[in-house]
């Protein structure tokens, strides 16, 4: 899936993270990518391993996967 722009002008993107498996796995990388620059909002779901990311602009994926690591988890790519 590519980055989608809204009609707010916000960005949203879907990314696959392996390894979570409970709510508190779901925090931890909701916290860790909500400290990037622009992020707006963050919704990630251990049952399926989806995060939903909403932002001002695209994310460098780096950056991403940065957060993701940070947190533990394994950033896949995008959904």
């Amino acid at each position: 899936m590519t980055a989608q722009t809204d009609t707010t002008g916000s960005v949203t993107a879907v990314y696959q993270v392996s390894g979570m498996s409970c709510g508190h796995c779901e925090g931890s990388v909701s916290r860790e990518i909500s400290a990037i620059p622009g992020v707006s909002s963050v919704t990630a779901v251990a049952a399926t391993g989806e995060v939903t990311v909403v932002s001002a602009a695209p994310l460098e994926e780096a950056a991403v996967r940065a957060a993701v690591d940070e947190a533990g988890f394994e950033f896949k790519g995008r959904a």
